[in-house]
């Protein structure tokens, strides 16, 4: 099941988890400035266009868990699915240190295409898987860059992102994490844990399901091979963790 916005995979598999990936694609669609938004290839390779690594893991891990997964199919520099719809973020002009020229003069029409054409589809159809069980668990997932310009080395290997609101899942996580003894485990690092309105905000913390936010580095999955071995060791934790929290 797929539109230009967004790709599910597994939405018939019966198992309770929800995996999310908001930002899996550094694609530029051609309708928005005709497929550029005015920056090389190498800058749209960077994290400043996308999770790098995220939409691998996400595979694997709705695979692993017989789960169904929604990703993605566009760049946050287009639109970022992670923010709100009134975060004057959702739309990034520069972005470590980058200008994004195809966002410097943004009209609100512009916006307002953006936001029907690639960010309300993407959640509409979220919206509808997890909608599917009562009992739906959301685990998003997303990867950090090791380094920001002109900032210091990121020791954690894994952050778990979380709202005191709700820390059902992501504590007995966290827990289960830190158990394994060679995993430096971030707790809200290296971001704050909540946004309002991000895309945990509408689909786990508002409607009242139990969810975490999982940001790997991403130099630690930027092989298929790697992306593999995180999920190895993730899935086992992650049923754990729901099993520690009574889900």
């Amino acid at each position: 099941m797929n539109s230009d916005a967004y790709e599910i995979i597994g939405a018939e598999r019966p198992g309770p988890w929800l995996i999310a990936c908001d930002h899996a694609s550094n694609r530029v669609p051609e309708s928005v400035n005709g497929g550029t938004l005015g920056l090389p290839e190498s800058e749209m390779a960077r994290h400043i266009a996308w999770d790098i690594g995220a939409a691998g893991v996400t595979r694997h891990l709705a695979d692993r868990l017989a789960a169904p997964a929604i990703l993605s199919r566009f760049s946050r520099l287009v639109i970022d699915p992670n923010r709100g719809e009134e975060d004057p973020t959702i739309v990034m002009k520069v972005y470590d240190g980058t200008i994004v020229p195809g966002n410097r003069h943004l009209t609100p029409e512009e916006r307002e295409r953006r936001l029907n054409d690639w960010y309300r589809p993407y959640h509409a159809a979220y919206a509808e898987l997890a909608a599917r069980r009562r009992d739906t668990l959301v685990v998003a997932v997303h990867s950090f860059t090791p380094r920001l310009n002109g900032r210091s080395h990121r020791p954690w290997h894994v952050g778990i992102l979380y709202d005191a609101r709700d820390e059902r899942l992501s504590r007995p996580l966290i827990d289960r994490l830190r158990g394994e003894g060679d995993i430096v485990v971030g707790e809200n690092e290296p971001y704050a844990g909540h946004l309002p309105g991000d895309a945990i905000d509408r689909h786990g913390l508002i409607p009242g399901r139990p969810n975490a936010l999982i940001e790997l580095r991403h130099d630690l999955i930027d092989t298929p091979e790697k992306q593999a071995a995180w999920v190895a060791r993730l899935a086992p934790i992650l049923e754990a963790a729901r099993h520690d929290a009574d889900l």
